[in-house]
């Protein structure tokens, strides 16, 4: 597996340590940047770059982190197939893989810490994408990216 991992400045810090987390399970990361926490870059840019390395097949999925993830969240579901998904905690990041297939996870990391961003990762990455009612409903989504190209 492979993973896109993009950040701006302000999500920096938890991007840097969720590498080493996604290194541990044996991951490969593509690191999209940014680099250092000092120098301000735009969120929209990594968000874009993100999805866009998914569904690109670059990347089997995304990570993207910004100050409150909103704002990343909103770059990468920009990209027509990304299926990007703000969580805050495991439940909302297993229902986010689970329920939509969200293929590019979001992350705040002034919003949480390292600890919980990281449970959320490892319970995002070990949750399949259900079956069933859940296959129609993104179905539509996927339509919605036709018409919205």
């Amino acid at each position: 597996m492979k993973i896109a991992l993009g950040s701006d400045h302000a999500g920096f810090e938890l991007k840097d340590a969720l590498l080493a987390v996604l290194a541990q399970r044996g991951i490969e990361v593509l690191d999209l940047g940014a680099h250092d926490a000092t120098t301000s870059v735009d969120y929209p840019d990594f968000g874009e770059a993100v999805g866009r390395a998914v569904v690109e097949g670059r990347a089997d999925l995304g990570i993207a982190v910004c100050g409150t993830g909103i704002g990343i969240s909103i770059a990468a579901n920009k990209v027509p197939g990304v299926r990007a998904a703000l969580v805050h905690d495991v439940t909302s990041a297993r229902l986010a893989r689970e329920h939509n297939h969200a293929n590019v996870l979001c992350l705040g990391a002034r919003m949480i810490g390292i600890a919980v961003a990281t449970d959320a990762v490892g319970a995002w990455l070990d949750t399949p994408p259900g079956e069933g009612r859940h296959v129609g409903r993104i179905a539509k989504l996927a339509a919605l990216d036709a018409v919205n190209p």
